[in-house]
């Protein structure tokens, strides 16, 4: 039997639910421990694979300290989660995979620090010149 692959918005709750626990610094098993579970279902969160129910995603929010609509935003064809009226796209979901890595996070919270608004110019003209685009 072929394993079925995760759905769309599972997988991106599960992706923001990864990138604030790293932004907090919190670890898959403090999370665990927090909602009397093992750090692998947190895995599985995180990767879409299971799905988290409405009471736990609440208790998520509660612990990771952001409304549950943070988890939803940017997700893939959800016009329902945008306020009416408003016809602006959602954010690129590679922005949010982006975050919810590692290296993406510490580069993210580094260039923060750079206060040189010339300088950050600086080093966005570098990386688009090494990745070999130059798009704004």
């Amino acid at each position: 039997m072929a394993k079925k692959a995760p759905n769309p918005i599972d997988r991106h709750v599960g992706s923001r639910v990864r990138m604030r626990r790293m932004m907090l610094g919190m670890s898959q098993e403090k999370l665990g421990d927090a909602l009397g579970l093992t750090f692998q279902q947190v895995q599985k969160y995180e990767k879409g694979t299971n799905r988290i129910g409405a009471s736990r995603l609440q208790h998520i929010s509660n612990i990771l300290q952001v409304p549950v609509a943070f988890f939803f935003e940017g997700a893939p064809n959800s016009p329902a989660m945008r306020p009416s009226g408003m016809g602006e796209a959602a954010s690129p979901t590679y922005v949010s995979d982006f975050l919810a890595t590692s290296d993406g996070l510490s580069l993210t919270k580094a260039f923060m620090r750079i206060e040189s608004p010339k300088l950050r110019r600086r080093i966005v003209d570098l990386v688009e010149q090494i990745a070999g685009s130059n798009e704004e």
